[in-house]
Order: C-alpha cells, then sequence, then structure tokens
C-alpha cells in the first residue's frame, strides 16, 4: 500500500468517524423529547437532570449503539460474500442468508416462547445462536444447490433468491399459527426494527461484532487471493476451500447475529461496500474497515430518520433502508 493510498484511507476512516458522532450527537438530540447539545454533554458528564438521563441512557444510547454494531456487521457480511463469491450482486438479505436466520428465529419464538412462556432476558442471548444456526442452513442449501462443477456467481444468486422466498414463506407459515402478541412482534421484528432495544441486546450482540469483525478484516490478503479466482489462489498456495469455508462462516455468523437482534435489514450489505470500494479501492485491508464504519453511519442516519420523519410515530429502520437500498439494487442490475 503505497503512502498516498493510505493517506487517502485514514482520511476518508477520519471522515466518517466524524460524521458518525455528529450524527450520535444529532439524533441524540432529536425525538419526542428534545434534548439540547449542552444538556446532552451535561447529562454525558453526570450534572444533567434526571427525565434527560434516563432518556438518553434507557432509551436513546443503546438503541444508537445497536443501530453502530448491526450496521457494521452485516457491511462487513455483505463485502465478505460479495468477494467470495466474485458477484456484486451478492448480499444476505438477498441470497437468503438472513430469511434462514429470520425463520431459526420465528421458530424460536413458536416453539419455545409461544408454548413455553419463555420468553425474557436469557432469549435475547440465545437468540444469536438460533440465528446463527438457521443463517447456516440456508448457506448450506445454497452452495450445495449451486455446485455445479464449482459455483457459478450468477447461478448462485439465483439459488439464493429461491431459497430466500422458501424461508420466507415458511416464516409466514409459523406466523399465522402464532398467537395475536407473538405475530405482531415478529411482524415487526422481520420488517428491520430496532425500537425497545436495551443494554441487554447491546450485550448479546457485541461479542459477535468484537470477534468477527476484526477476523473478516484479518482475513483480508486471503480475500484478495480469493478474488483472483480458484486457478490463480491455487497457483499462489491458497487452500481455496478452507478458506472460502472460514470466510463464508464469519459472513454468516455476522449476518446472522445482526438479524437476530434487529431484524430482516437487507441491502445494507450490497450498498455499503460499492461505496466503500469507490472510496478507497477493491484492496480488501482498505475497504473492509471503511465498510464498517459507513455500515454504522448508514443504519445510524437511517434510524435517525425512521424515529423522528412521521415523530411519534416511527418507521422501522429496515424500511427506511429498503427504499435506499431497493434502487440501488435496480441500478447495479441495469448496469450489469
Amino acid at each position: 500500500m503505497s503512502k498516498q493510498t493510505q493517506k487517502k484511507t485514514w482520511l476518508t476512516g477520519l471522515v466518517l468517524f466524524l460524521a458518525i458522532i455528529g450524527t450520535l450527537i444529532l439524533s441524540l438530540n432529536l425525538g419526542v423529547i428534545r434534548i439540547s447539545p449542552i444538556e446532552i454533554f451535561q447529562t454525558l458528564t453526570g450534572s444533567g437532570n434526571d427525565q434527560n438521563a434516563v432518556v438518553l441512557f434507557q432509551f436513546r444510547l443503546p438503541r444508537m449503539t445497536i443501530a453502530l454494531l448491526i450496521g457494521a456487521g452485516m457491511a462487513i457480511s455483505g463485502a465478505l460474500l460479495q468477494s467470495v463469491t466474485r458477484n456484486e450482486l451478492a448480499d444476505p438479505g438477498i441470497i437468503g442468508i438472513n430469511a434462514g436466520a429470520g425463520f431459526a428465529v420465528v421458530l424460536y419464538i413458536f416453539l419455545v416462547e409461544g408454548n413455553t412462556g419463555a420468553s425474557g432476558s436469557m432469549s435475547i442471548f440465545i437468540l444469536p445462536i438460533w440465528a446463527l444456526l438457521g443463517a447456516i442452513l440456508a448457506a448450506v442449501l445454497i452452495y450445495a444447490i449451486s455446485w455445479k462443477n464449482g459455483v457459478s456467481p450468477i447461478r448462485l444468486v439465483l439459488v439464493g433468491i429461491g431459497v430466500n422466498s422458501a424461508f420466507a414463506a415458511l416464516i409466514i407459515i409459523f406466523q399465522l399459527k402464532m398467537d395475536p402478541n407473538d405475530f405482531t412482534r415478529a411482524t415487526i421484528w422481520l420488517s428491520g426494527n430496532i425500537s425497545g432495544t436495551d443494554w441487554s441486546y447491546v450485550l448479546a450482540l457485541l461479542p459477535w461484532i468484537l470477534v468477527f469483525v476484526p477476523l473478516a478484516i484479518y482475513k483480508g490478503k486471503s480475500l484478495n487471493t480469493l478474488y483472483l479466482g480458484e486457478d490463480v489462489a491455487q497457483g499462489l498456495g491458497t487452500k481455496v476451500e478452507r478458506e472460502r469455508m472460514t470466510v463464508l462462516f464469519i459472513a454468516v455468523a455476522l449476518a446472522g447475529a445482526s438479524v437476530a437482534v434487529g431484524g430482516g435489514i437487507a441491502f445494507l450489505g450490497l450498498v455499503v461496500p460499492h461505496l466503500s470500494k469507490k472510496l478507497v479501492g477493491p484492496t480488501h485491508e482498505r475497504f473492509l474497515p471503511i465498510s464498517a464504519l459507513m455500515g454504522a453511519l448508514l443504519l445510524l442516519a437511517a434510524d435517525t430518520i425512521g424515529r423522528n420523519i412521521l415523530a411519534p410515530s416511527e418507521i422501522p429502520v429496515g424500511l427506511i433502508v429498503s427504499v435506499i437500498g431497493g434502487g440501488y439494487f435496480i441500478y447495479l442490475l441495469m448496469k450489469t
């Protein structure tokens, strides 16, 4: 990496970081209860009033932290899938990974919580594990059905769309068998919703992000090699299948954990890697960290818009992201 390229990457990362800080301050300020930047500073330093402390520490800050974590996780997951499949249309929400995770979570709500009433703080930590199992199931199905003397990028996306539809149908079947309260909860969650989250959700998701995002960035050199094609990668001494499976597992784990907490947020993993590559180039060591920052920024901004555009009512953050990402997906299809 040349000094000029390295400088550009660090500058881009700094700009995105400052944009995240600015969006955080704006989001903390906006809402049914307005809190000025001075009051925010006073509350964060322990000299504010009790009402502002409750609003910030129990409602807004955990929700914004969740938005940042999910945004980074989904963006990295999408970038890994695009790289390992060499298909710029790959996204965990489009090719069925999110749907598989969503199906597992709905199954848990129906079988465990619906029949036993075992809902509570522990289920928040159990859900990411179920979502991971569902995401792995979806990934295995997609990969197995796509395999025909290798995996064709176009075939993988088409099979993924089919698997996505199959899991969506299964989700609807189980939703129809739920009681009204669980049905409403599942419907809101599947639309991509992070309202009502608290610090326990942050604790449930944080270990997954702290482990798998750095691991994904560490795999950057391997991804650069894999992106050149199987023959070239093998010629350079890379164990292609082992590296591919490892990267796929990282992508699936990030998508599954994010879906367990934030629901079906689609298109974020599609849009962000493309924008990051335009800013800093296609080298994975550069654009993966930028993707994490940009994903966090976009989801935080989308949640801020969803909370305030029709206040006091809210629009689920997944719908805001889908409006942006759906248009970009159509653009990519037309371009391709």
